[in-house]
């Protein structure tokens, strides 16, 4: 592919910047076998979104963590600045990436042998894409946004924007105004397209309808809310909350599932201790009208207690240094949406979700109960469990059309 003076001129300064000072680049682990996803973030969103995307991807293609031929696996760069909470997932491997020197990218390519690339967002590296191009990795830039294409010092580069963004198979722009600007920086139509924010959306559990049916018609009047992914930790917190609420509406029932099923027992002990009139799912109990707790102890059944309840708890946010739950969950299910303060690994989200109306904040038991009794009424929960659902739906097409690309890229790569 022809190079333009501006980029050639970059790429002459990245060699002679590396000549005699090594790679420094430091690999995160040895590459694992099959295939490997590269997605580059410029922004948390970004980086949520690219590990929702390859789980979705891996599920998709039936592949697991040590599956036979190593299954399929997230290696995600970030832009400077960008502090991810609480990636760890089986799936991902995170890289840090240090400047742009050409025998950084070298190394970096060589090591990982990345299969395809999403890069989002902008923040182009030239000596990182120009090689990763060179290498024959497919190269496709997604939630292209204009204030990031182009760099503030590379005034005295021409053309190089354009060259690099002729690397790329596939662009799709943010919004028309970014689709605009890359037609002027020679972008053909046939490789670009105008597909909006890319970013984490809703993902519908699987789910027993007709046992759904079934405790429904059990429960039918009875205020339903979930405390989602709780840790014992917090189990107190939310109990004190069901107390206060219980005062306003008696019937209501709290279902209860932990986030570590390891806690099972510390969670049945203080319910029995507390004196909980209490049910364990995992013990064939099912509530009665008399029933206050619901233990929901059981592994894969999220899909039923989000599609039970009004309004759900997500745990693991009302400790500090806890990092939040997935509150696409239960956006997904027409689920109110209630946190803690402390969801660091899902902020963007709660953003997002918060700032439409489709979620609240609590601090404590005392908030936590005063927002129950706000959205017990039914009219309320489901206004704002809406809110929840349009905020959730709005990446799903884009996320879709992606998915779409990946699974053609890989499977043209399995099949050469």
């Amino acid at each position: 592919m022809a190079t333009s003076r501006g980029l050639a001129g970059y790429l002459a300064w990245a060699r002679r910047g590396s000549a005699g000072s090594g790679t420094g680049f430091v690999p995160a682990r040895d590459r694992p076998g099959g295939a490997v996803v590269w997605g580059h973030a410029t922004s948390l969103e970004h980086a949520n979104a690219l590990v929702q995307l390859v789980e979705r991807l891996s599920a998709q293609r039936g592949n697991t963590p040590g599956m036979a031929g190593g299954g399929l696996h997230l290696l995600l760069t970030t832009s400077d600045g960008v502090k991810l909470s609480g990636h760890a997932r089986a799936l991902t491997i995170e890289q840090p990436l240090i400047g742009d020197a050409t025998a950084t990218a070298a190394a970096f390519l060589a090591h990982w042998q990345p299969d395809v690339c999403l890069w989002t967002g902008g923040d182009l590296r030239p000596s990182l894409l120009a090689a990763a191009d060179a290498a024959g990795v497919p190269l496709i830039l997604v939630d292209a946004d204009a204030s990031l294409l182009e760099r503030s010092n590379w005034r005295w580069l021409p053309d190089a924007t354009s060259a690099l963004l002729a690397r790329f198979q596939r662009i799709m722009a943010r919004s028309e105004a970014t689709a605009r600007i890359l037609r002027r920086q020679g972008v053909a139509e046939g490789r670009l397209s105008v597909t909006g924010l890319f970013q984490e959306g809703a993902i519908a559990l699987p789910y027993d309808e007709a046992l759904r049916d079934e405790m429904a018609d059990a429960l039918r009047g009875r205020p339903i809310w979930l405390a989602a992914m709780i840790a014992h930790s917090e189990l107190e917190t939310v109990l004190d909350a069901q107390r206060q609420a219980s005062r306003l509406a008696h019937r209501l029932l709290l279902i209860v599932a932990p986030a570590d099923l390891s806690e099972t027992d510390a969670f049945r002990d203080t319910l029995r201790h507390g004196k909980w009139r209490h049910a364990i799912w995992s013990q064939g109990g099912m509530p009665e009208e008399a029933t206050q707790v619901l233990l929901a102890d059981t592994p894969g059944e999220m899909g039923l207690w989000y599609r039970l309840a009004t309004i759900s708890l997500m745990g693991n946010s009302l400790m500090p240094g806890m990092t939040g739950s997935d509150p696409n969950e239960p956006a997904a299910h027409g689920s109110a949406i209630v946190y803690g303060p402390n969801v660091g690994r899902y902020l963007p989200s709660y953003k997002r979700y918060a700032g439409a109306g489709g979620a609240r904040i609590v601090r404590d038991a005392g908030t936590l109960a005063g927002a129950l009794a706000h959205l017990i009424a039914a009219d309320r929960s489901a206004t704002m469990a809406h809110a929840a659902w349009e905020v959730a739906t709005v990446s799903a097409e884009v996320t879709d059309h992606i998915l779409q690309i990946l699974h053609d890229t890989l499977d043209d790569l399995e099949m050469g």
